[in-house]
């Protein structure tokens, strides 16, 4: 007969392992891990005075007259004390056996929660307790109460976070000279007054963290990101980089063949793009530019001051019809001058892409646009001397170094990197520290301004005559949803089943279908169509959310919109109001709406600034969301706040500039000091 395996013990995870699942390694890491706010134990009242202050925290002790279990309405524990002054019921819902016995009549307990008077009289319902001996001394601080995980209680984390600011080296990595002209406090008195802080506190202080002790934290927190950006910065300038010094005949010819004048706005940032690329180190700068603001020509013309100067230039875009959209354009520009564009995405037939890769090489394509496909190991360039990469947060860092990677013999590409996404100025001091940053803030001329509506999706019969109308005075419409097959969880219209029902409602309007699982080339058919004004309404998902130009399309209806992101929304509508026709973008939604879809879909309504829209994105979602792929495993910021601390960002990026610029042994000791602290080891997330 066969011996059953023996009872494997339940494996325990110690409290070293659960610390580390917070991302608590070492001292400091538990030193610099502050309370998200604080229990006022340190005073006691009367029964009768909580009473008489009902619906506040307080905290009362009694000793336990009686103990219960009650089964009505369920299963509960209650406990009544009184203090002499009066009588209160504290009522625990979930409970263990050793609470029943622990909690006996005859002992003395101190219970702190909110006071309620309920169907039989005053309670309090899960109270905090502990059980006390006669006289036993309060608090003299509030009680920290720290952000935890699993498995991992306050009693254990204020304990090791004790112990490690016993052992911690306290000593200030900021010279009494700095923190006396900023005012700020000392590091050690600041972080125990937060795990710590004195009954006499200003509470509201602490929970707003505008307290003393709080700024020295933010400002510490900053510092040590400007500083790490900005060595960062320091050690790609130290890298060679081939000076593009040649504004020649293409870059002239060029302008000369454009449609139309550039905007004084995308004069001034290609005289910015044009000073860097002469530079002998590389260039690392972020064009932003609203939806429409013309950054495709101003990339060309920087493509074009690499050509001159005898290098070649890539374009890498995140999707195939946003890169097919920029190579059709620029192809269109540059191949009448006599410049070469190959063009290298992951569905050409292996004939085409041999072609492309041999061209590349050789330096036959002096222009490279394209996707992922670029990245390949098999794609070798001649002399690339700059990279451009459009919509970059698309992209995540390995990505972007891969390609900077493609110059020759260690020499290092320029590179520009493009978003319709802007980036709200305190966001681009703190995590875009290490770029420069050029803003295209001004729309070509003739642009006509767009009118958002939020429209319930009860109302699809008035938006599908409205399209009709629109169709009949020679304008075209784009109808956008989210999904391509029928989701149950969702439930959200899709792109095939809205096709065929707007076919059927439309019968004399031509209705087209694109979405992100066609091939490439029935994708282009159709977009091909659409474009030269075959088509009335495209009926698509979000690939044409970006780079798609059609300047007749003047409608536009997002369906389910309370599903989009705000930049998405924003990106989507930037398809209309590409003419001078008067152009609509009708929200469609699906009630009832969230709060933060509200939020949106009002921001989509009140304002077409792209930066506006960037600055309530941010305060909608934090900076985490808000970032994206930049980069992974990148330290966000922990205690300070952008939007009210955007005061410390401008004090940190100038104490670090002067840090690292003051060639003095004491300012390198205090910026490694500094580093240490508050990095400890994870500076490498940073430096791409």
């Amino acid at each position: 007969m066969p011996v059953s395996p023996p009872k494997t013990a339940k494996k325990t995870v110690s409290a070293e392992a659960k610390l580390a699942k917070l991302g608590l390694h070492t001292d400091m890491d538990l030193v610099l891990h502050l309370p998200m706010r604080y229990e006022d134990e340190t005073q006691v009242i009367t029964i009768e005075e909580a009473r008489l202050h009902g619906g506040d925290t307080s905290q009362v002790e009694g000793i336990v007259v009686k103990n219960e279990i009650a089964f009505k309405p369920r299963r509960q524990l209650l406990v009544h004390i009184s203090d002499g002054t009066g009588d209160l019921q504290l009522r625990f819902m979930n409970f263990y056996g050793s609470q029943v016995k622990q909690l006996a009549e005859g002992t003395r307990v101190r219970a702190r929660g909110e006071l309620k008077h309920g169907f039989f009289g005053a309670e309090m319902v899960h109270p905090a307790y502990k059980v006390v001996n006669e006289g036993a001394p309060l608090p003299t601080s509030l009680t920290p109460v720290y952000p935890s995980g699993e498995g991992l209680s306050q009693p254990v984390l204020r304990k090791a976070i004790g112990e490690a600011m016993k052992r911690v080296d306290w000593t200030d990595t900021l010279p009494p000279s700095l923190r006396a002209e900023l005012q700020l406090s000392d590091l050690e008195p600041a972080v125990k007054l937060l795990h710590y802080p004195p009954q006499q506190v200003d509470e509201h202080a602490l929970l707003d963290r505008s307290h003393p002790a709080w700024t020295r934290v933010k400002f510490d927190e900053l510092l040590a990101q400007q500083l790490s950006l900005k060595r960062a910065q320091r050690a790609r300038r130290a890298k060679g980089s081939p000076p593009l010094t040649k504004v020649g005949a293409l870059s002239r010819d060029l302008q000369a063949v454009l449609p139309f004048k550039l905007t004084g706005a995308q004069q001034r940032v290609l005289t910015e793009i044009s000073a860097d690329l002469r530079q002998p180190y590389p260039m690392q700068r972020l064009l932003q530019g609203d939806v429409g603001s013309g950054k495709t020509v101003v990339s060309a013309l920087a493509a074009a001051q690499a050509i001159d100067s005898g290098y070649q230039a890539a374009l890498m875009a995140p999707t195939e019809i946003l890169a097919e959209q920029h190579f059709r354009k620029i192809a269109a520009w540059m191949e009448p001058l006599g410049v070469k564009v190959a063009w290298l995405t992951g569905s050409l037939k292996k004939k085409e892409k041999q072609a492309a890769y041999d061209m590349i090489e050789s330096g036959e394509a002096r222009l490279v646009v394209g996707t992922h496909a670029l990245l390949q190991e098999v794609v070798t360039f001649s002399n690339l001397g700059l990279s451009i990469v459009d919509e970059q947060h698309r992209f995540g860092v390995g990505q972007r170094l891969t390609l900077r990677n493609k110059g020759n013999e260690g020499a290092v590409p320029h590179q520009l990197m493009m978003s319709a996404t802007p980036i709200p100025r305190t966001l681009a001091m703190t995590y875009y520290a290490d770029l420069e940053v050029s803003v295209i803030d001004e729309l070509p001329p003739g642009r006509s301004p767009i009118v958002t509506r939020a429209i319930d999706q009860n109302r699809r019969d008035e938006v599908i005559e409205r399209v009709h109308a629109a169709a009949q005075e020679g304008r075209q419409i784009y109808w956008v949803c989210p999904l391509i097959e029928e989701s149950e969880a969702l439930q959200l219209q899709t792109a095939t089943d809205t096709h065929a029902l707007l076919a059927e409602a439309l019968p004399d309007l031509n209705v087209g279908l694109v979405h992100g699982r066609m091939k490439p080339a029935e994708k282009q058919v159709v977009m091909d169509a659409f474009t030269a004004n075959e088509m009335h309404v495209l009926v698509a998902t979000t690939v044409i959310e970006v780079g798609v130009d059609v300047p007749n399309a003047s409608l536009m209806v997002i369906e389910h919109a309370e599903r989009f992101g705000l930049s998405q929304l924003h990106q989507l509508r930037g398809r209309v109001g590409r003419g001078s026709a008067a152009s609509v973008c009708l929200l469609l939604y699906q009630s009832p709406l969230g709060q933060i879809a509200k939020q949106r879909l009002m921001t989509m309504r009140e304002t077409t600034d792209g930066f506006e829209i960037a600055r309530r994105d941010l305060e909608i979602r934090g900076p985490g969301e808000f970032l994206g792929a930049r980069q992974s495993g990148q330290a966000m910021l922990r205690f300070a706040d952008l939007e009210t601390d955007a005061w410390l960002v401008d004090q940190a990026r100038d104490v670090a500039h002067d840090l690292l610029h003051a060639n003095t042994p004491e300012k390198a000791a205090t910026v490694e000091a500094h580093l240490a602290r508050w990095l400890g080891g994870r500076e490498e997330f940073l430096k791409v």
